[in-house]
């Protein structure tokens, strides 16, 4: 059975090195050329965050190991405010746990050569989809050297939020999409490592909340760090100049001008990005074309989950051929079934903690609750749960996670009332006396 995968990106890759092991014949089509040779483009975001969901699919192709030699754990949020000392805020209740800041790039490689190392694996790059025929599995590719006419039993898209594959099956009526653009935009900018060492704590995801608008670093390997402006539409036209973006800098992100000594060229040259939520309906067609990752359900950045629900994916798509003896007629629907509510559930998720990251966590309130939060989990271990355990630390379901967290916040304001109502008939009692 041929099948083909287009996109050869993180998703496109891992999913390559799954089928390998069903002894399928796998072909990757990827519309830039090789990553592992060609240059990235400027102002693509070069380091990701992987935590557990990601890790428990490096770990089904024995390739974590080799991940994560270059990871770096980040057991906290690091909050830097406009005036005054620094927060750390940690992820966990022990403060042990972390996630993990890893070079895109690096992963891409890992998970492309490991691909092309397996048996009945090809790759071809520098073919963008032009034309599909989801019901024959036939497509046209625009190449250097012309068109190119191709066909496979299964058609799989892994090709990202931008997805051609998603394209062709609009064109066919095969699928509704709905994009949900958030009303902002982002930018990166970097800090490059100082003497030779972490210009900031390499342990922690730094923050910089701002009410509005945010800004966030992760550490890289080669110790220069990641930013990622988040302002509202338009912002970034507002500057336009090196004195008006230094100025801006110096009086919003003070601390942040004296380690970056390309920030005005990184302003002026990098791109800005936008964002958004994809919802397709549905993913899959004729029991042999599918989307995966974000080509079917792109989220927002902000919970640090889109690679490591897109790799979920792909061990759920894994799980139900197991389920279905093989059967893609089978395993497309059910995967569908399965991950739908999922996905809808962590898009949701990220979202809220886009307003909790650039918001509530310089709040004293934010912080109280943490806490609080923190001490539930060591009072009642494996009973109170926090979301960020369960989303970051976890396997359990996103929708399962958005249920656990509900019904835990129930017990507790129902105690927490109950608490109330105690204490004032004490006091009532007390009164009478």
């Amino acid at each position: 059975m041929k099948v083909a995968i287009v996109g050869a990106g993180l998703t496109g890759s891992l999913l390559a090195c799954f089928l390998a092991r069903r002894g399928l014949t796998v072909t990757l089509y990827e519309r830039r050329a090789d990553p592992r040779v060609a240059q990235v483009e400027r102002g693509r975001s070069i380091n990701l965050a992987i935590s557990e969901r990601g890790l428990n699919a490096l770990r089904r192709i024995g390739l974590v190991d080799e991940v994560m030699a270059d990871a770096l754990p980040m057991k906290g949020r690091m909050i830097h405010p406009v005036t005054g000392p620094l927060d750390f805020q940690a992820y966990s209740a022990s403060g042990d746990r972390a996630i993990n800041s890893i070079s895109r790039g690096a992963l891409n490689n890992a998970l492309l050569t490991a691909a092309a190392a397996a048996e009945g694996v090809s790759a071809e790059f520098e073919h963008r989809l032009v034309e599909l025929d989801s019901a024959a599995g036939r497509m046209v590719f625009a190449t250097p050297a012309g068109k190119v006419s191709v066909s496979a039993d299964v058609v799989l898209g892994a090709d990202g939020a931008g997805s051609a594959v998603r394209e062709q099956l609009l064109a066919e009526g095969i699928v509704a999409e709905n994009v949900d653009f958030l009303d902002y935009g982002y930018k990166e900018l970097s800090i490059p490592s100082a003497s030779g060492e972490f210009a900031l704590d390499p342990g922690a995801l730094h923050i910089w909340p701002r009410g509005t608008s945010m800004m966030i670093a992760l550490p890289n390997p080669d110790k220069s760090f990641t930013c990622t402006l988040f302002w509202p539409a338009g912002s970034f036209d507002a500057l336009t100049s090196a004195s008006g973006i230094e100025n801006h800098f110096r009086i919003n992100y003070p601390d942040l001008l004296p380690l970056a000594p390309n920030l005005v060229d990184d302003y002026l040259n990098n791109p800005v990005g936008v964002l958004g939520t994809v919802h397709t309906l549905p993913w899959q067609a004729h029991g042999r074309t599918a989307l995966l990752g974000d080509a079917a359900h792109a989220i927002v950045p902000f919970y640090g989950q889109g690679a490591n629900c897109a790799f979920e994916d792909v061990v759920e798509l894994d799980r139900c051929l197991d389920d279905t003896g093989g059967s893609w007629a089978r395993a497309l629907p059910l995967f569908e079934a399965r991950r739908r509510e999922n996905t809808e559930a962590i898009a949701e998720m990220a979202l809220a903690n886009f307003v909790e990251m650039r918001d509530k966590v310089a709040s004293p309130v934010f912080r109280l609750q943490k806490q609080i939060e923190h001490a539930l989990e060591r009072l009642l271990p494996g009973t109170y749960v926090s979301r960020y355990e369960l989303v970051s630390f976890s396997t359990t379901p996103y929708a399962e996670v958005q249920h656990r967290v509900h019904r835990q916040h129930q017990v507790l304001g129902a105690a927490a009332l109950a608490l109330a109502g105690a204490l004032l008939t004490f006091a009532r009692a007390r009164r009478r006396r």
